[in-house]
């Protein structure tokens, strides 16, 4: 039973502190959060014990998770981890991108303390009002470079992880880096484009979305994700997510230049190909 300080307690972090406190692996746990209404909401909704500043929670805390946009944990990892120098506090994130985040504590002295992490679920909303309870059960949290992380911290957040019935994997990251960009960061692009698109051309024919079926409706869910949640991602993630986008932009070509040429075979062959993710995925 452990102190516990969330910073950022919206969809991920709001999540992970529900199930930490009713299974048992969080006995307090502290908020850091400056938006008032969210803090509000947050005491509400019983995601929190209460609120402290950064420097506050840090001190309190046997863990410390950092659930806030990519960008701002880049930027507040190392200050948390000055805070901790000299004691046991174990610090983790739980950031889409992992190799820019590392890079900017590769030589920190209380390095060892800390352990990359991502948990790999999520929904479109966010903040506070959007957690929920078993959002990480059966789903994948990934740890990069566990060499790097002390034995001890690397225990507990595996033990978290576990607490919230996720299956932990282990990566580098640069590699994992790479098979975010094509399994969940163009996910999101590709529905963003296509939201933008039919919204313009929704502008002259009103009667489009009238034709809306639940294929498209499942393929722009994710249009209604945070931008303050994926622009940073987006840009802190850039070449994997540029050789990502490439090699489904050559895909969209080849439908395209098949279409043109009214070539019935080589569109099926495509189809058939495209059928094998089911098999993959299921």
């Amino acid at each position: 039973m452990l102190t516990v300080a969330v910073a950022g307690p919206g969809l991920i972090g709001g999540s992970m502190a529900l199930d930490m406190r009713t299974r048992g692996f969080a006995k307090h746990i502290i908020g850091v959060e400056e938006n008032r209404a969210h803090q509000r909401l947050c005491l509400k909704r019983g995601l929190v014990d209460e609120f402290a500043s950064l420097e506050t929670a840090v001190g309190l805390a046997d863990l410390v998770i950092l659930a806030t946009p990519v960008d701002v944990i880049r930027q507040i990892l190392p200050a948390v981890l000055d805070l901790t120098l000299g004691n046991p506090t174990v610090v983790t994130d739980t950031g889409s991108t992992k190799a820019c985040i590392l890079d900017t504590i590769k030589d920190h002295p209380n390095r060892p303390r800390f352990v990359a992490g991502h948990p790999m679920a999520g929904t479109e909303y966010s903040g506070p009002d959007a957690a929920i309870s078993g959002l990480f059960d059966q789903k994948c949290a990934i740890i990069c470079n566990a060499g790097d992380s002390n034995p001890e911290a690397l225990a507990m957040v595996e033990e978290m992880y576990r607490v919230l019935r996720m299956q932990v994997i282990r990566m580098e990251a640069s590699q994992h880096d790479v098979s975010a960009a094509y399994v969940s960061h163009i996910s999101h692009i590709v529905s963003f484009a296509l939201s933008l698109c039919v919204q313009e051309k929704e502008q002259n024919e009103k009667r489009i979305m009238s034709l809306a079926g639940g294929g498209f409706a499942s393929t722009v869910r994710l249009a209604a994700s945070a931008s303050s949640t994926w622009a940073p991602i987006f840009l802190e993630n850039a070449p994997p997510v540029l050789e990502a986008l490439d090699a489904f932009m050559g895909y969209l070509q080849q439908f395209r230049n098949q279409i043109a040429l009214n070539d019935r075979e080589k569109i099926s062959q495509l189809i058939q190909q495209a059928n094998n993710m089911q098999k993959i995925i299921n």
